[in-house]
């Protein structure tokens, strides 16, 4: 398909210039929109007004301008079966259009934007017009992506101003990709305007877009891919070095990241099958590194490691000596590190940015059978304002730092959880047992293999203690303070076998149920 003609109307100006420039010097013909056309004349560029175009003036302060029959013929026409009506009309074609829309998403995320302005920022005409030319793609272009103006002069360029109907499809996919987004962002905001919806709207619309496929999923029989929230300006990760990431990889490194980014000082986190198997906050990177490692090294091989400090050659190379690692995963690498990691062909190394966040309006979810299952993120935190001391010895200041370290870290592991903890390293973790005495077990019976003196730990539970068993156990292991929501209706029993056991307690009054 030759273009002769394009229709630019757009809102985000980026790379718009050179486009225009290029489509000029080609002899293609602008007809744009009043803010667009100028933006254009401002820059030297000629561009026909459309009420110029459709000798019918913009209106209603530009709400109504491309809602007109000479533009959406022109757009929908097609080759050899709409020529007779074009005549009769005198419609002339229109090839190409380019088009983005009003910023709603930007604009409903500023703090002070109103309902009133959310509506004005609802785009009516460019929709209509981007459906219009997408579903005549075999006889027009459009593109919305400022980032694909380049593909467009790269292939008008080399093709005497044709593009291939390869090209015209790909970008109607994408169009209507785009179309979809911005709906969702309209309904999902119309949807939390109802008191009772003001979280959860009536319908929930979501948008990701696939960064690439995963060479499995939770086993080499199941296909899986990554995709990124549309509405998250995050990237997602920069693998550095190694083979392609499994899905079980990436939940890892999530796990592990996550975790990791809930310390302000020097921390490393190793996680293995979705479990902090080891934790440490300390002085620098392998001094924490080393003490994770030591809490249990056994569970620790073919883990997933992250810091949340630029990764060093000195710590790069000690891991490397020490154990198999399948990821390494930190918000920087040097690039002395990067080359002691290089040797190992198959080790993954991601860069992520810290992202920690207490934005608690963002959303998790969960497939399920029924449906699907929303809720707020758990991105909660504790500190010493707040906590209850409900015994009657009170912890030290050592034992203070330990137990909010604890806490911090067994809101990642999964229920039921229990965490031992020291000098802010972790002892012993316990996760994912029926009952919380096990998870206790656990976490004795990880500490006792890597031979870890229990004697003078603190307890981090992740909810409360139903009886009094889980303290009895604690106080025989040698366990000097214990930190846990409270709430249970045998809690004054739970306190009582601390204070029979000079054990200090504080209670959060927050739980971190993870399953």
């Amino acid at each position: 398909m030759k273009i002769s003609s394009a229709l630019i109307s757009v809102s985000d100006k980026t790379n718009l210039l050179e486009l225009a420039e290029f489509l000029t010097s080609q002899g293609i013909a602008i007809i744009s929109t009043g803010g667009t056309a100028d933006f254009l004349r401002t820059n030297g560029i000629d561009a026909q007004e459309i009420s110029s175009y459709t000798n019918f003036p913009e209106i209603m302060d530009g709400r109504v301008k491309t809602l007109h029959p000479m533009i959406h013929a022109s757009l929908l026409a097609r080759k050899g079966i709409d020529d007779q009506i074009m005549d009769e009309h005198d419609v002339k074609p229109i090839e190409l259009l380019v088009v983005n829309l009003y910023p709603f998403q930007s604009a409903i995320s500023q703090e002070d934007c109103s309902f009133d302005t959310a509506i004005e920022n609802i785009d009516i005409g460019g929709p209509a017009m981007v459906r219009a030319a997408a579903k005549n793609y075999q006889n027009r272009c459009v593109v919305v992506d400022p980032a694909d103006y380049q593909e467009v002069i790269s292939e008008l360029q080399g093709n005497a101003n044709f593009l291939s109907m390869k090209t015209r499809f790909s970008f109607a996919a994408k169009a209507f990709e785009h179309i979809a987004d911005y709906d969702s962002s309209i309904s999902n905001y119309f949807g939390k305007q109802f008191p009772e919806c003001e979280v959860f709207p009536r319908t929930f619309s979501l948008q990701f877009t696939k960064v690439r496929n995963l060479r499995y999923g939770e086993n080499p029989h199941q296909a899986a891919a990554i995709y990124k929230d549309s509405a998250d300006q995050e990237g997602v990760f920069n693998q550095l070095q190694g083979k392609e990431l499994s899905f079980n990889n990436v939940t890892d490194v999530d796990a592990a990241f996550q975790c990791v980014q809930q310390f302000t000082d020097p921390a490393c986190v190793i996680v293995k099958h979705a479990n902090p198997c080891g934790v440490s906050v300390n002085k620098d990177s392998i001094s924490a590194y080393t003490a994770a490692y030591d809490t249990d090294p056994i569970s620790a091989f073919g883990g997933v490691i992250a810091f949340n400090r630029e990764l060093d050659s000195k710590t790069a190379a000690t891991i490397v000596d020490n154990q198999f690692t399948e990821v390494i995963v930190a918000p920087k690498i040097s690039t002395q590190a990067s080359e002691v990691l290089s040797k190992q062909d198959n080790l993954r190394v991601l860069c992520i940015q810290n992202q920690a966040s207490n934005d608690s309006t963002k959303l998790d979810f969960k497939r399920v059978y029924a449906g699907m299952l929303l809720q707020s993120q758990d991105t909660k935190l504790i500190d010493m304002h707040g906590l209850s001391v409900v015994t009657k010895r009170k912890p030290t200041k050592q034992e203070d730092e330990d137990l909010i370290f604890a806490f911090k870290v067994v809101k990642f592991v999964k229920s039921n959880a229990i965490v031992f903890a020291k000098n802010l390293s972790t002892v012993g973790i316990g996760a994912g047992q029926m009952s919380r005495v096990d998870s206790a077990r656990l976490a004795e019976m990880k500490a006792v293999e890597s031979g870890k003196n229990i004697q003078g730990s603190v307890m981090a539970s992740d909810a409360f203690f139903p009886f009094s068993d889980s303290i009895e156990l604690a106080a025989k292991m040698g366990i000097s303070a214990v930190v846990q929501p409270g709430g249970s209706v045998k809690d004054q029993e739970v306190i009582n076998a601390a204070d029979e056991n000079n054990i200090a307690m504080i209670f959060t009054n927050m739980r971190h149920f993870r399953h």
